[in-house]
């Protein structure tokens, strides 16, 4: 468990970066940081994982304040992606980078062995790569793998998709995904906002140095509000169910304006067609594009 109890932050003798945080992240979730560049949410990261210590107020991890802990104890525990894998990566081939974590919580054998040549077909790595000359995607990937190796309680993420292609997107999500099925905690700063709405079951939105909202995903994320005052905007799927709310708010609290994915919109037009029509305009997404589709909605 990770807790901010009225946290202050800042960088030298500068302005404070973060101002009276104060959250609650349990054991096995999955939760997205988001706002505009300078929120505070890398700074919120670097405090969780002990690389920056508050200027006021208390960070503990499993109820220890991150002070009192040493920074090999939180790594042991803590794994924490940076936004730029040049900042993390370190050795001379991409097997060496994905050993390193082993290497430095003295658990290099066998094992750790047979989880590294895994990482490496799953990624289908070039075992002995010089890291520097692979292009920034892949890098990005073995910094990322190099973490997950170790499968960590938490894992932190700044922007992991971050100079991936979609393909690359789809498949560092998908591993990272898999980690949190198995019960890893996962916090992730992400500017797309489809990534999100896509993974985090819960969003905490963040301006100026404080959180502005702090809930489901696409509770959050439907709130014009904290939209607004975030500077963000909406996955897809939550400005189709804004716009039908808007067009149709009999529709407001029906399924369909309540879907999270566009299956689940889908299933629900079918599932009204047996009452009054109502001739509406949905948008949705195919392929790259997006297109109108003429939609027979019900329920007045």
């Amino acid at each position: 468990m990770i807790e901010f109890r009225n946290v202050h932050a800042a960088y030298d003798d500068q302005l404070p970066v973060l101002r009276d945080v104060g959250f609650t992240i349990d054991d096995g979730e999955f939760v997205a940081f988001v706002g505009t560049n300078g929120a505070g949410k890398s700074t919120t990261m670097r405090l969780m994982n002990g690389l920056l210590k508050p200027s006021e107020g208390t960070v503990l991890l499993n109820g220890t304040p991150t002070t009192e802990l040493r920074t090999s104890e939180i790594a042991r525990k803590v794994g924490f992606l940076f936004q730029n894998p040049d900042r993390q990566i370190c050795c001379n081939t991409v097997r060496e980078e994905l050993l390193f974590g082993f290497k430095a919580q003295g658990r290099l054998d066998e094992q750790a062995h047979g989880k590294v040549d895994a990482m490496i077909e799953h990624f289908n790595f070039d075992a002995d790569a010089e890291p520097f000359l692979l292009n920034r995607g892949t890098r990005q990937l073995l910094a990322l793998a190099s973490i997950l190796v170790t499968e960590p309680e938490v894992l932190i993420l700044d922007e992991p998709t971050t100079g991936l292609d979609y393909r690359e997107c789809c498949k560092v999500m998908e591993v990272i995904e898999r980690a949190h099925q198995k019960g890893t905690t996962v916090v992730m700063v992400c500017h797309d906002m489809e990534v999100v709405g896509d993974h985090a079951k819960r969003v905490i939105a963040m301006t100026n140095g404080q959180i502005v909202a702090d809930g489901p995903t696409f509770e959050v994320l439907r709130d014009t509000d904290v939209l607004h005052r975030a500077d963000l905007i909406a996955p897809q799927i939550c400005e189709i169910s804004m716009r039908l709310a808007q067009e149709l708010p009999a529709l407001s609290t029906t399924p369909i304006a309540q879907a999270n994915t566009l299956d689940e919109m889908r299933r629900a037009i079918e599932g009204t067609l047996e009452t009054k029509e109502h001739d509406c305009t949905i948008i949705y997404e195919n392929t790259d594009a997006l297109v109108v589709e003429r939609c027979a909605l019900i329920k007045e």
